[in-house]
């Protein structure tokens, strides 16, 4: 007996379709209520959990900060910086994350009476993480404490001299550590080797880790009486700050992290950031940000400052409460964003044309934007199925590079170990993204290297391949109500996968390629109701054509994300397509 879904073994895109987390059999028969449910235990959901992770809250979630390394050192540090009245600067990355994690530090100790300023590198002319120049400069500048956000655990010599100059560092990151760590007043990161019980929270994206410090120092404060004369700040304010970090990092939504999208994506409904309203407003939102929002339309446009403009608009548009400022950045961020489309789009046109053999695609080229290597990384992968590192090469011969990898296949380690033996100028990440700098003489070398170390678990990860399906429904099934329920066991993102239905059979009534590669079809079923559906960037690929060119007679089943189409006087449900299935 068969566990693929519908007899299907080999798909258009060569998978089978199997159920996710439960088997055909526990299916039948279910009601609304227990949709949702069999939704939440699919994905991981302890059963004497599920209450929790229906209604995710902070309080249900956040753990006492004290079980993490260094963060009650940390937030003493930063208590006395309060209390003193103290020169702090803030060291942030150029990603969301980065810019995320910075604002709420910054908001955070404003709210506390304490001004801080931000420090964003340049992507260009420094390049990742804090420079011992840039933190020995902030320091002559009057700071005397700085925090690193999202940026921080690799940086040996940076913090040394940021020491040797008499400048307290406290460092709040996620990524992977080495075993040996820089040295720094304090080090908060979950990932350490040497960390104990927070090592379960490794899932954290930095702003995640920020806000967890925040709630240290608001405890630390408390203690001493600091809000004996005054009104403690709402931290759970800070919120929306936090799902906008967490999902642009792509961090899986389990656990603390879905506690923190769902509730700051309420929050963020309230629109009280003055620049999150006005980066909202310039992305054409009509209604409350969704987590797919986050992820498609805010994150990018506030990437763009660091890919491609001045790597500090994001934390300058977060922090700011002046509105015509907020108006002013939020328009040239999305002005940023179509320029970062347009670099891109060339970059993977080059990238995709000489993609190599192995069980890592490592793709060089000279005079390709460093800015956008890494979303191509993440193009390359899904279209590839394996992971992707993307190198842009300067005029000296310098690599700046970004990787993207697949479940089950940790990059960031192996980066790690090929810095280590000497392969890479710098290197870092976590298990699904990495960035390195590189000789472009050692690249081949690299190349094997990546390839020998990750080959049995690229293997594994193809041979364990299979579509995962919530359900399977007739073509009239797909409706706003199904959409609507199917939210219920949200958020979803990384590690928390949205929904996947089956529909059918069905056969193709009309199909056209529109905007960027993407084919637009209209199905109709044996139930006699028809069905919008879409496949994106699927023009070029075996999916696109099997829409394009499918026979009037033959049936398929189609798979893929319901999604709410407002384009149209009412709401109407169409399918967002992953895969298909011919009839036998």
């Amino acid at each position: 007996m068969t566990d693929n879904v519908l007899g299907i073994d080999r798909s258009i895109l060569g998978q089978p379709w199997r159920w996710r987390g439960t088997s055909a059999a526990a299916r039948g028969g279910m009601a609304p209520d227990d949709l949702v449910t069999q939704l939440l235990l699919a994905r991981g959901c302890p059963r004497d959990a599920l209450d929790a992770y229906r209604s995710p809250s902070i309080r249900a979630f956040l753990p006492d900060p004290s079980i993490f390394r260094d963060m009650d050192r940390a937030a003493e540090r930063l208590a006395d910086a309060v209390q003193t009245g103290e020169a702090v600067a803030v060291f942030g990355d150029y990603d969301v994350d980065g810019a995320t994690s910075a604002a709420l530090m910054i908001r955070l100790l404003g709210m506390l009476g304490l001004p801080a300023r931000a420090y964003i590198p340049d992507r260009l002319m420094e390049g990742y993480g804090p420079s011992g120049a840039a933190l020995v400069r902030l320091g002559a500048e009057g700071a005397s404490l700085i925090v690193t956000v999202d940026c921080g655990a690799q940086a040996f010599e940076a913090l040394q001299q940021a020491k040797d100059a008499g400048i307290d560092v406290i460092v709040v990151d996620h990524h992977k550590c080495a075993a040996a760590l820089p040295v720094a007043h304090a080090l908060v990161n979950p990932n350490r080797l040497d960390e104990g019980e927070g090592a379960a929270h490794g899932h954290l994206a930095a702003v995640g880790v920020a806000f967890v410090l925040g709630a240290a120092l608001l405890r630390t404060l408390r203690g001493r009486g600091f809000f004996a004369a005054r009104a403690e700040p709402r931290l759970l304010d800070l919120l929306d700050l936090v799902a906008l970090g967490t999902v642009a990092d792509v961090a899986q939504l389990r656990g603390l992290n879905r506690a923190f999208v769902a509730q700051g994506l309420k929050v963020m409904a309230g629109r009280r950031n003055v620049g999150l309203d006005a980066l909202i407003a310039a992305s054409r939102l009509t209604r409350a940000p969704t987590c797919s929002d986050l992820g498609f339309a805010l994150g990018p446009r506030i990437n763009a400052g660091g890919r491609v403009g001045k790597s500090d608009l994001g934390v300058r548009l977060l922090t700011t409460d002046d509105p015509d400022e907020a108006r002013a950045i939020a328009e040239e961020l999305d002005r940023l964003n179509e320029e970062r489309r347009a670099i891109e789009q060339g970059v993977q046109a080059d990238a995709e044309a000489m993609t190599p053999a192995g069980a890592v695609a490592v793709v060089a080229g000279a005079g390709w934007h460093p800015g956008v290597i890494g979303i191509v990384a993440g193009r390359l992968k899904e279209r590839l199925g394996r992971p992707a590192i993307v190198i842009a090469l300067d005029e000296a011969g310098v690599g700046k590079g970004s990787g993207r990898s697949i479940p089950g296949v940790d990059l960031g380690a192996a980066v790690l170990v090929a810095k280590d033996m000497g392969l890479l100028a710098a290197g870092g990440g976590h298990a699904m993204a990495a960035g390195l700098t590189i000789a472009a003489d050692r690249i081949a070398e690299f190349t094997a290297f990546l390839n020998e170390r990750l080959a049995d678990a690229v293997e594994r990860a193809a041979d364990g391949r299979a579509l995962l399906l919530d359900a399977v429904l007739a073509p009239g099934g797909v409706s706003p109500g199904l959409v609507d329920a199917l939210e219920a066991g949200g958020p979803y993102g990384m590690g928390w996968p949205a929904p996947r239905v089956a529909a059918g059979p069905v056969r193709v009534v009309k199909a056209d390629v529109v905007g960027n590669g993407h084919v637009r079809a209209i199905v109709a079923g044996d139930d006699g109701r028809s069905l919008k559906a879409m496949a994106f960037r699927a023009a070029e690929a075996p999916l696109g054509a099997a829409l394009l060119g499918a026979p009037a007679h033959r049936r398929l089943w189609i798979a893929g994300r319901a999604r709410i189409d407002d384009w149209g006087s009412r709401p109407a449900a169409e399918l967002h397509i992953d895969d298909a299935a011919w009839v036998a």
